[in-house]
């Protein structure tokens, strides 16, 4: 949300998190979480985590001068700077806030398709970094995030195209109920909201978070991206990690899934030596048909 001047969370209400914000990230989710479910009794350890990662991105991962984007009621989003460190506000509609020199709109129908389903996840931070040349454009700001890839609109969706594991992602998702993954899991939600995909931890966003339809097992999906190979295994064990020791309710177990375009010797060689975690490959096909 934001006011004059500033972006704003709450989360958590009136509690100062202050000497949270130079603690080691694991031990600011560990402290806010703890309050959140004391403010919330009804939610789940998924609901804090996804509250505290989200606080903390906001108030502390957020640099001086990275570029921000705010959804209006109008279908324009706000676009600015963030200008400063956290403030505390307590007795705000926004407690938790960081200075922001808004500097104009652009329209949601100029957005590329890949940037406007970004744009409108349930999810309150998300990152802009596969985007930063579209919205230099957009914004007329100058951005410095690097980025392997610029995504642009498709009309015919190819094995070109999803080289760019961004758009893999959002085709995964919105296209999940069709796929193998979909009829054993779904994409996890919190109030019917789904917010499993870029879902927080303190150590990067996981690529999707799903739970097996019996509500037993969470499941940590992970593209490979262009990424080495020991680096993506690396990163799904510190995501599942991360999810057995602040996620997970009593009797359930996680698993991990990690997916690329084509074989991956290395990563299966890892992967016999690592319970809970396999390997899938993503192939992608269309068809002409004469009417």
């Amino acid at each position: 949300m934001t006011q004059a001047g500033y972006l704003g969370v709450d989360f958590i209400g009136d509690h100062d998190i202050r000497p949270y914000l130079e603690s080691d990230p694991k031990e600011f989710h560990a402290a806010l979480k703890q309050v959140f479910l004391e403010r919330n009794p009804e939610k789940t350890k998924i609901a804090a985590g996804l509250a505290t990662g989200n606080l903390w991105v906001a108030c502390e991962g957020l640099n001086i001068g990275d570029v921000v984007l705010a959804p209006k009621p109008d279908r324009t989003y706000a676009f600015g700077t963030v200008a400063g460190g956290y403030e505390y506000h307590p007795g705000t509609e926004l407690p938790h806030r960081r200075r922001v020199e808004w500097q104009g709109t652009f329209d949601r129908d100029s957005m590329s398709p890949e940037l406007a389903r970004s744009a409108s996840s349930l999810m309150t931070v998300f990152s802009l970094a596969p985007y930063v040349s579209e919205l230099a454009q957009l914004t007329t700001l100058e951005t410095t995030a690097s980025v392997d890839h610029v995504l642009a609109p498709v009309d015919i969706i190819d094995e070109v195209a999803f080289q760019m594991e961004k758009q893999l992602e959002d085709f995964l998702v919105h296209n999940w109920s069709n796929t193998q993954l979909g009829q054993e899991y779904d994409i996890y939600t919190e109030a019917g909201l789904p917010v499993g995909q870029q879902y927080p931890s303190d150590t990067g966003p996981m690529d999707i978070l799903a739970i097996s339809k019996d509500r037993t097992r969470l499941l940590v999906v992970e593209l490979k991206r262009d990424r080495a190979s020991d680096a993506v295994v690396g990163q799904i064990q510190r995501y599942m990690g991360y999810v057995q020791d602040e996620l997970l309710e009593p009797g359930q177990t996680v698993e991990g899934v990690i997916i690329a375009r084509t074989d991956d010797l290395r990563i299966k060689r890892a992967l016999t030596m690592t319970r809970g975690i396999r390997f899938m490959k993503y192939r992608v096909e269309f068809h002409l048909e004469s009417e």
